[in-house]
């Protein structure tokens, strides 16, 4: 969400012609777009919005403020909805659901936060350090895994329903498998990796849902050449890609690939890299960012930072940018709804064990569970979300085995 704490009044918002836009306008229309985005997150939309996506619901709701009729206003909300995209990882706000988006809930505390300099990492070392020595096999992606075996009969000395199968040959049987992949790699590889073929109704769910991309470029300089009260340098354009009629255009023939770069949202200061700046980038231009050489985006990035600032930008002596889109153990970054789709029965189909309770009826109970953030109706998105729906699916056999 686009939270006034979340722009901070060092935040310099700069359109093409090297102006500056005034810290009072930035401040009123980033404090209106977060009231409007509270609005649908609260689930307090008007009748007519409802079944709007989340794009077309902010522009016509925008358009009652006064500062919607001025140019320094409409850029700074057009930048608001590209922020926003980063949030909902999606390639535009005009694919949301603005409805369905009250069914997330967000955790209390500030907008930002940091594992400090262990990162990530600080996480996998708390939950790693009490399993034994050899419990997590490394370099072994999967390639299939087949469940029903006892009920069908694969092998006479089966004992155990389920089976994986790794690319590297190695094969394990279990009572019980819990898939945790991310929703981009079940879209990706669901159809062959499951045998039999998963039911219609969690096929389905996988379709519905969508699985964004969400990018940084990391530009390292020599030393820091913004001013010591810069926190960010946001760039707003005369005609962005989150304008209406922008989007519409370009959404034509593929033309948006000629102008990708215009979906970085700014180059924001990075927590203990004094001389370093973040690029945030979304979407289907995320996308095809990834395919072009570190040089390239390296490049256009300078470029913006020279053009729209006018400051003397030197040289970046080493990048650093994410690939999530083309990573084959994850394709994308995390989930968003799109317009259209009941978020809540595509979830909970998404979470559904297998096989189904119904049918189960002679056959082993809980044979293949899913968990991860694309499972939980109200933490989609987010690492507490996918940490939670693991605990969920190891409860549920606690369960099972406790019964």
């Amino acid at each position: 969400m686009c939270l006034p704490c979340s722009v901070t009044s060092q935040d310099y918002f700069f359109k093409e012609d090297g102006k500056q836009v005034s810290k009072t306008v930035v401040d009123q229309v980033c404090s209106h777009f977060s009231k409007l985005t509270d609005k649908a997150f609260d689930n307090e939309l008007k009748r007519k919005h409802r079944k709007l996506s989340l794009g077309a619901y902010l522009d016509d709701a925008f358009d009652e403020f006064p500062l919607a009729g001025t140019e320094d206003g409409q850029q700074v909300f057009e930048w608001c909805k590209r922020t926003e995209c980063t949030d909902k990882a999606c390639s535009s706000l005009y694919e949301v659901s603005a409805s369905q988006i009250s069914y997330y809930t967000a955790l209390e505390g500030g907008f930002f936060n940091t594992w400090g300099p262990g990162g990530y990492r600080a996480i996998l070392d708390v939950l790693l350090k009490d399993l034994p020595s050899g419990t997590i096999q490394c370099n072994a992606p999967v390639k299939s895994i087949r469940w029903d075996l006892v009920k069908k009969g694969h092998c006479e000395d089966q004992r155990y329903p389920v089976q994986v199968v790794c690319e590297n040959g190695q094969s394990f049987e279990a009572d019980h498998v819990i898939v945790t992949v991310s929703l981009g790699v079940l879209k990706d590889k669901a159809s062959t990796m499951f045998e039999p073929p998963l039911p219609p109704t969690k096929l389905s769910a996988m379709e519905n849902l969508d699985f964004g991309i969400v990018d940084k470029i990391f530009l390292f300089f020599e030393k820091r050449f913004w001013p010591d009260d810069c926190a960010g340098v946001q760039v707003l354009w005369k005609e962005g890609p989150e304008d209406k009629d922008v989007y519409e255009s370009l959404s034509e023939e593929e033309a948006w690939k000629k102008t990708w770069f215009k979906k970085i949202t700014g180059f924001d200061t990075v927590a203990r890299h004094p001389t370093a700046l973040c690029g945030w980038i979304t979407g289907r231009e995320a996308l095809y960012m990834e395919k072009l050489q570190d040089s390239e985006i390296r490049d256009i990035c300078v470029r913006l930072l020279r053009s729209f600032t006018g400051w003397s930008v030197p040289e970046v002596s080493k990048t650093l940018i994410s690939r999530w889109g083309s990573d084959s153990h994850v394709r994308g970054s995390y989930t968003f709804i799109p317009d259209g789709v009941d978020g809540v029965k595509a979830h909970k189909a998404l979470a559904s064990p297998l096989p189904p309770k119904d049918e189960s009826r002679g056959r082993k109970h809980l044979q293949v569970l899913f968990a991860g953030e694309a499972t939980h109706v109200n933490f989609y998105t987010t690492t507490h979300g996918a940490y939670l729906t693991g605990v969920r699916e190891a409860e549920r056999l606690i369960s099972c085995y406790a019964d």
